[in-house]
């Protein structure tokens, strides 16, 4: 991994930003931001905050609830894979006898 940093320019809302990050992290830089700018146009397009700093606070927590439920519910999909696991296991424990049973000679 190189330690040279590359300055990335970004925009949110029509403002220009410079942004120094490693050369392998500027694409993602590059997709949250555009992803961050959709949220913030969202916000302002609902007409009912002015400031910058204030799209800025409500669009972190807009996505911040987003990452939250997201956990939510890769955890629940984690539990879920784990149940099936746990009765395909116990399927293959219940078949075992059976399969040995009917092994040729």
């Amino acid at each position: 991994m190189s330690s040279d940093k590359n300055t990335t320019e970004i925009t949110l809302l029509d403002r220009q930003y410079l942004i120094a990050c490693l050369p392998e992290e500027q694409e993602a830089l590059v997709q949250a931001a555009r992803y961050l700018n959709g949220k913030m146009l969202e916000i302002r397009q609902a007409g009912k905050i002015l400031s910058m700093e204030r799209l800025a606070i409500m669009a972190a927590l807009n996505i911040t609830h987003e990452l939250i439920q997201l956990g939510k519910q890769n955890q629940d999909s984690l539990v879920q894979v784990q149940r099936l696991t746990e009765k395909l296991a116990q399927a293959v424990d219940e078949t075992q006898p059976w399969v040995e049973s009917r092994k040729l000679p």
